[in-house]
């Protein structure tokens, strides 16, 4: 792995920012985090659910349905973030996911799982290009 501190972080400001934007319903900073051609693949126990969805515009479409179809507040809790491998230009991040959710003020664990993140450099910032989630069971 090629990246220095600097940019391990950077890399992980951009995965956090991405799950601040998920649980805010913040659709222009989930726009500012991912590339244009972004591609998200949801896998629930094993079985392909959704994707892969294709390009920004659709990921933002699909988070805003399901953002306006909640009625509770999520979050997204991402753990133990490991760089795979990186370089200047691209870096594959693995991470797990513990889902929340704070219905009626009581706060429970939805689902567990992993991503998978694939980043890409572009201009002065790391943008995800792939995104796979992996849940444990049925959120």
């Amino acid at each position: 792995m090629n990246l220095g501190p600097a940019e391990q972080l950077a890399a992980q400001q951009t995965l956090a920012r991405y799950a601040f934007a998920l649980d805010h319903g913040d659709l222009t900073a989930l726009e500012g985090v991912l590339t244009e051609d972004a591609t998200w693949t949801i896998t629930i126990a094993g079985e392909v659910e959704q994707g892969p969805i294709v390009g920004r515009a659709a990921v933002l479409d699909l988070v805003r349905e399901a953002t306006e179809a909640r009625t509770e507040q999520r979050r997204h809790h991402l753990t133990n973030m490991v760089f795979h491998r990186a370089d200047a230009d691209t870096a594959v991040v693995w991470a797990y996911l513990m889902l929340t959710s704070n219905a009626d003020g009581n706060p429970t664990v939805i689902t567990t799982g992993f991503y998978t993140f694939t980043l890409q450099r572009t201009e002065s910032e790391w943008r995800i290009a792939k995104l796979s989630v992996g849940l444990d069971d049925d959120a």
